[in-house]
This record gives structure tokens, sequence and C-alpha cells, in this order.
């Protein structure tokens, strides 16, 4: 899978919808099948909510999801968002996919493995540090004052990417920096008035992304 940025990018059509009347062994099924712990439910593409595995093992397989009494999650991202979004909702939530929902409408899913995947490319296991993610009009980026600020904290930038939303016009800007503190430069950031959207320390790649990232792969056999 080629490094993006988008979601809508990331996005896997080959796993399948519930429905309300689908019976929760059915589900079950389609779990075991497809490796993953989570399945949105929609109707008419509408999407509906997110079941997970341990709610149905806790249900009456006999009975439909409709009348299986359990409340369901509306985690999501759009489109339009940065990877990193769905990686925190992801991690927020202990998802194994990410519903990509866009107007209500269900577009399609973006696979935790997929996003672990993408992360790497970021996150070198050799090269350790932490991601910032920038967002501001395309006119007021300045990359050596960013450089600036970054290096005023004892910080370097390591690797840079930005991509342009179309309709609003903003730009994102995902800088990797080879410090693990970022608090510091975070503060600057915003004392400076940027936009901070997203940024993910070493230490919630080392706890949390790293565990799994080895997982994945120990389960891949690469």
């Amino acid at each position: 899978m080629p490094l993006t940025m988008f979601t809508k990018d990331m996005i896997s059509n080959s796993f399948p919808y519930l429905h309300m009347e689908d019976k929760v062994y059915h589900a079950l099924q389609l779990m075991s099948d497809y490796h993953v712990g989570h399945l949105p439910v929609v109707d008419n593409d509408k999407y509906i909510g997110l079941v997970d595995e341990d709610q149905l093992l806790h249900s009456d397989d006999s009975k439909d999801i409709e009348h299986s009494h359990f409340s369901m999650a509306l985690p999501s991202v759009h489109g339009e968002d940065h990877f990193l979004k769905a990686i925190q909702v992801a991690v927020d939530n202990r998802l194994s996919i990410v519903p990509v929902v866009d107007d209500g409408q269900m577009v399609g899913v973006v696979t935790y493995n997929d996003m672990l995947r993408n992360t790497s490319e970021f996150m070198s296991l050799q090269n350790p540090g932490a991601l910032i993610v920038l967002e501001m009009e395309s006119k007021a980026y300045a990359l050596t004052e960013i450089n600036r600020i970054v290096e005023s904290n004892d910080a370097q930038i390591t690797q840079l990417n930005t991509f342009t939303d179309l309709e609003s016009g903003l730009i994102s800007i995902t800088i990797k920096i080879n410090k693990l503190e970022v608090s510091d430069i975070i503060s600057t950031f915003q004392r400076y008035e940027y936009n901070v959207k997203y940024y993910f320390g070493e230490e919630l790649y080392e706890n949390e992304l790293r565990n799994n990232y080895d997982n994945l792969m120990n389960y891949l056999k690469i």
C-alpha cells in the first residue's frame, strides 16, 4: 500500500456490512472470516453504528442485531480526514476497523492493519521521534518559520509532508521530529497561533502502536 495522507485513499471495500436483520451468529462468523473484531451496521448504506465481538459473544446468537438490545458506538472518520485521525479514533476506541462516513453514508472502512502499515512509513523504529500535524491557510505556510520553531526547542525536522484540502483551501503539514517529548514544541506552535491538529509522541508509538505493529507482523509472519 503506497504512503497516503487521506483516509479515503486507504479505504477497503472488501469488508462486509451488517444489517439490523442479520443474526448474531452470522455477524460472529463474518468477523471470524475477516479476522476483525468489529463490523459496521448499515440501513440502505446509512451508517447506523459499529458492533464489536465482545457484545455479540454475550448475546443470544439466534437473535437478530435489532433485537439484541446492545448499544452501538458511532466512531467514524471522513474521507478527507488525515489518516492520523483514523489512527487516533482506532486507538481511543480500540478498534480493528474504522468506518469512513460522509454525509451519514458508509463509504468504506479503514483497517487497523493498513493504518499501521501507513504509519510505519512515518514512525520508524530505527529513527524514533514524534509526529505533529499543523493546519493553516496555504498563504500562511512558511517552512522557515516552522523549522525555526522546532529548532528553537532543540529538535530537528526529519521528515515533512504536506497536502491541501481542495474544498477548504487549507494545507496540512505533517512533520516528524527527532525528539521524544513534544510538549514544549506544541506550546511554542500554539503561542505563535498555529493550529495543531494532532500530535503523537514516541511514548504512544512505543506503548500502543509498537505492540500492535509487532503483533501484526507476527500474524502475517513477516
